[in-house]
């Protein structure tokens, strides 16, 4: 039997940085929650929501230690984790990025400290992957990212009055200038690697373009998520995730956003039907093709 847990964080709102406010973030929280409760089996009270001043870092992580404690513990085995806000990059300090950046996200309380960021107000790609690495394989994580982490994608259609990119850049040109010369490995990467390599990782865009924050029929949302929620319920459990992603990409080029989202999972999971699975999907004979 499935014991699910969710996290779905949205960040419109930033302490320090009120110029930088995002505005479809809260309603990709909601959108994501109804997804997961209509399509995926998920109870209200499985769901936690974390926004704007309760998003902080402290709350993300303790949120997200705390599922990872009660999967250890045999009270999960399905988790989910959507983040829609601004996403930035800082300079690698543990130097596991060869003359690279890593790719961090922005909570709440992201405030700077001398010229870089304050990393007790920032989580870097290195913090998640060290959380989610002890999971055992006897439980699926699905992580949705509705962010970005480069500026240098960005293009003129990107800065339309009805989108906006969910980039942070660095605080100063100083740590600018720390980064400008490195590439960042991306952060699915980082999250796909040593361990983790079970589990489903959806970006909202390739890691040289930005996500879009847009107004899309009537109300603001990641464009990304809007498009992801679609096309998962038009499809009714039938399509495998690799065709709601091909869905999902010819939605936003129709639309004329430059992101293009990606799916980074095992070819099994990637072909099976987008619902929950019992037991890990590397664990089960999944057939390559789904009916349509």
């Amino acid at each position: 039997m499935l014991h699910r847990n969710a996290l779905c964080v949205g960040i419109n709102q930033y302490q320090h940085f009120p110029s930088a406010s995002l505005n479809g973030c809260l309603n990709d929280v909601q959108d994501m929650a109804s997804l997961l409760k209509d399509m995926l089996g998920f109870e209200d009270s499985d769901i936690t929501r974390l926004t704007d001043q309760d998003a902080t870092k402290t709350n993300i992580l303790r949120e997200l230690r705390r599922m990872v404690d009660g999967a250890l513990a045999g009270q999960y085995n399905h988790l989910v984790f959507s983040f829609s806000g601004h996403g930035t990059q800082v300079p690698d300090l543990n130097l596991d990025e060869f003359d690279r950046a890593d790719e961090a996200f922005c909570p709440y309380d992201l405030a700077p400290s001398g010229p870089q960021w304050d990393r007790d107000h920032l989580i870097v790609d290195d913090e998640l992957h060290n959380l989610f690495v002890q999971l055992p394989q006897t439980v699926v994580l699905e992580v949705y990212l509705d962010t970005c982490h480069s500026g240098t994608g960005l293009r003129a259609a990107d800065l339309l009055l009805d989108r906006r990119p969910k980039y942070m850049p660095p605080p100063s040109i100083e740590a600018f200038r720390d980064i400008e010369y490195r590439r960042a490995r991306p952060a699915h990467l980082k999250l796909m690697e040593k361990g983790l390599s079970h589990h489903i990782l959806w970006t909202a865009c390739k890691d040289s373009q930005t996500a879009a924050d847009a107004f899309i029929q009537g109300s603001w949302h990641g464009a990304f998520t809007w498009h992801l929620c679609r096309e998962a319920r038009a499809c009714g459990n039938h399509l495998s995730r690799a065709k709601v992603l091909a869905k999902v990409r010819a939605d936003l080029s129709l639309a004329h956003f430059t992101q293009t989202p990606q799916l980074d999972c095992e070819a099994l999971t990637r072909h099976a039907v987008l619902k929950v699975v019992e037991v890990p999907p590397n664990l089960v004979p999944l057939p390559t093709e789904m009916p349509t």
